[in-house]
């Protein structure tokens, strides 16, 4: 920067800009309110239908987080505008400052153009007659020291203006069309995230040279800044796609066999470097775009460690996919990659997939954790069990979904593939306990009914269950309860409330099929358990506190509800207890242990809404929210604490609900005390006009019919053992 540029610069209108952008900020943040609690609400609770359910639905969804992004990017220009403008000012007022004392010292500045300037002393009038022979009136050392001052300002203010510019064109690069999401509250934090991003990628564009205090520094700063998307990108493409490949090719075969406190960062290490590349992977810079296309197209090549004695190393689809475990992946860039596997798995056929991706690679161990990253597919369906939409994308094809099911049997990627699924037709995210869960779409549905009938196949498709993928069937089943009961043909079907796309979608055999193969598993039968009991205190309560919700008297939406628990749960009972004739059980501990152990899990179900069900259009389409007042998942809640703290059965001695489930009576008496007690609940919490004893005989009653109903669904869809 200029002497004279700092000096007499005009920063009115950088004062101009910075409120004009403050007021833009203000106006995109009313615009952002608007399209959350208006557009994006409205949408939400709209009954969708044909290209509306998915056109339509995604572009407005889009469209309000697109405000979002625009306020947000607003808000980071203003702030770094403002902050690089306070700066430039302070400096300007030292820069005046220092000229000041440099006359009052009779020196002269003077800006000599490009960057340069001179201090000079100022000539004595009476130089010529002293004997000193000094011609200035201030030595040498307070012209250089002035000079210093000068210089050092200048490079301050010069530091200032080129990183606001620099930050503020990669702000504006990260989005092609649309907006950014990325946030800074002033030029200096976004400035320092760029420097750590340059840092960090030179540092591993040398691996070799990393000591282990090293690699411990660069994964703080890492650990910092994974979700920083200016740092993210410019980490990236610094390091570039065949230079992010080398690097985790050299750490994981020169820390391979690490133990204690190495094992723990290279752990956490791995974790912050797929957090950052999948925050960079949003960013659509020209510079990401070709990193994103390079490194997909890098699957195929052959990395090795620059020490490594084996001419084979890792595939670069083995490497890609090991830093794909944690965080969340674009979905463009997910559905490439997808696309380009899944083709080459798919060419292996179902029981050569193994072979195809760990013949030649024994010795590799791409991952500090479970599993050694050999199989692609892992990783990849952990990429995409943290992207709903990316995951409903790839399970859509009927044909690819059968093919990756049906290498489960030949693999060891059934529990990993059975997160990709439940993110799939749940459309939550693993491990999201917080995010409101969407409606079933149409394309949702039609994969879980697709995944039923995979089961559901005579000679071998419930052994699917026992390939890693039962615990994520029961908490799929659970979120379909809504759907699942209305497959069993009741002739009230409305009183199964339910906001799916899709309501009847699933086929009354597959769904026997499916939840009798699921029974068997202990995780999957706690998770379709839990998920009746869930739906079933919804509905009551629901029903209960709105009598308007079903045109009928309330005796038959008891009768209804009781009976839909007694099939969904008998289904359950008469499948364990046909599997105990079939010796074919897992043990009574394994199952009290999994009921237990999803507890905490399913309470997430009810406050998150996993079994949603929503008011009829007719009645104006709220949410079961506002028909209760506020008060929902209170019945749900209950009944799930009733299971984790094995409530003991009234009347039977020693017996807790749902003890025994390998007793086919018993566990008919515990469901059918567990409807009859959150019957209660719904009568006590909405004082409902219904005698209590009438009300408990009417689920009693129903509960036994829906039960026997089960065996003849069972009978009539599947062989069973002579009892």
């Amino acid at each position: 920067m200029d002497l004279d540029a700092l000096r007499y610069g005009d920063f009115s209108r950088l004062g101009e800009a910075v409120t004009d952008w403050e007021q833009m900020t203000k106006k995109l943040a009313d615009l952002q309110k608007d399209a959350e609690n208006n557009l994006k609400a409205k949408a939400d609770k709209a009954k969708w239908a044909g290209v509306n359910a998915t056109v339509s639905r995604e572009f407005i969804t889009k469209t309000a987080a697109e405000f979002a992004d625009a306020h947000t990017q607003a808000d980071s220009i203003t702030k770094i505008l403002s902050d690089t403008r306070g700066e430039l000012i302070g400096y300007r007022t030292q820069l005046n400052d220092a000229i000041t004392r440099a006359t009052q010292q009779n020196l002269t500045v003077v800006d000599t153009g490009e960057g340069t300037f001179t201090v000079t002393g100022n000539t004595r009038p009476d130089w010529a007659s002293d004997p000193s022979g000094k011609t200035g009136a201030t030595d040498q050392k307070a012209a250089n020291d002035l000079r210093d001052e000068i210089q050092g300002i200048l490079t301050k203010a010069t530091q200032s203006d080129n990183s606001a510019a620099k930050v503020l064109r990669l702000l504006v690069d990260q989005a092609k069309y649309g907006f950014t999401d990325a946030s800074y509250a002033d030029r200096d934090s976004a400035a320092k995230a760029v420097a750590a991003a340059e840092k960090l990628a030179k540092m591993a564009k040398n691996p070799a040279d990393m000591s282990l205090d090293d690699i411990a520094d660069f994964n703080r700063t890492m650990g910092l800044y994974n979700g920083d998307s200016l740092f993210a990108e410019q980490f990236a493409t610094r390091l570039g796609p065949k230079g992010t490949l080398q690097f985790w090719t050299e750490m994981t075969s020169a820390h391979a066999g690490a133990r204690g406190s190495e094992l723990d960062t290279m752990k956490s290490l791995q974790s912050n470097l797929s957090l950052t590349l999948a925050t960079a992977s949003f960013s659509d810079s020209e510079a990401m775009q070709d990193w994103k296309k390079d490194l997909v197209a890098e699957r195929n090549t052959n990395f090795r460690a620059a020490n490594s004695f084996s001419p084979v190393g890792a595939l670069g689809s083995q490497v890609i996919s090991s830093l794909m475990r944690e965080g969340q992946y674009d979905t463009e860039f997910l559905d490439d990659y997808r696309k380009t596997l899944f083709k080459a798995d798919k060419g292996a056929g179902e029981s050569n997939t193994d072979a195809l991706w760990v013949k030649g690679y024994d010795a590799l161990d791409l991952v500090f954790g479970d599993g050694n990253g050999r199989d692609p597919l892992e990783g990849l369906f952990e990429g995409l069990s943290h992207n709903p939409e990316a995951a409903t994308h790839a399970f859509e094809s009927k044909a690819d979904l059968d093919h990756m099911l049906g290498t489960t049997v030949y693999t060891d990627r059934g529990e990993s593939l059975g997160e990709a699924l439940e993110a799939a037709v749940t459309g939550v995210a693993a491990g999201d306990s917080a995010s409101p869960v969407p409606p079933h779409s149409t394309a949702q549905v039609e994969i879980m009914a697709n995944i039923m009938n995979a089961v559901a196949q005579p000679g071998g498709g419930a052994d699917l269950v026992s390939k890693g993928l039962g615990d994520s069937f029961g908490n799929m089943a659970a979120s379909y309860m809504p759907e699942i009961s209305r497959a069993f043909g009741s002739a009230n079907a409305e009183v199964y409330l339910t906001n799916s796309e899709n309501p009847d979608g699933l086929e009354p055999t597959n769904v026997t099929r499916f939840l009798s193969a699921v029974s068997l598993d202990p995780a999957g039968r706690a998770g379709v358990i839990y998920g009746e009991s869930i739906y079933t205190g919804n509905l009551l309560e629901a029903h209960l506190s709105n009598p308007s919700l079903f045109d009928g008297d309330r005796e038959q939406v008891l009768a209804d509800i009781g009976r839909n628990a007694g099939i969904i749960e008998g289904i359950v009972g008469h499948s364990v207890a046909d599997a105990e004739v079939s010796n074919a059980i897992a043990g009574q501990t394994e199952y009290n242990n999994a009921l237990k152990a999803k507890g905490d899990f399913a309470k997430t179900w009810v406050t998150v809404g996993s079994t949603f069900i929503e008011v009829p259009e007719r009645l104006g389409g709220a949410g079961m929210g506002a028909v209760v007042g506020g008060m929902t998942g209170a019945v749900a809640g209950a009944a799930i604490d009733r299971m984790v703290e094995g409530q003991q059965l009234e009347g039977i001695k020693d017996e807790s609900l749902y003890g025994s489930a390998k007793d086919l009576y018993k566990m008919r008496d515990s469901v059918n005390q567990q409807t009859q007690w959150s019957t209660m609940d719904a009568l006590e919490r909405h004082h409902a006009d219904l005698p209590k004893g009438g009300a408990g005989n009417t689920i009693r009653v129903a509960v036994n019919e829906g039960w026997d109903d089960a065996g003849e669904f069972l009978t009539n869809s599947k062989e069973r053992p002579h009892v």
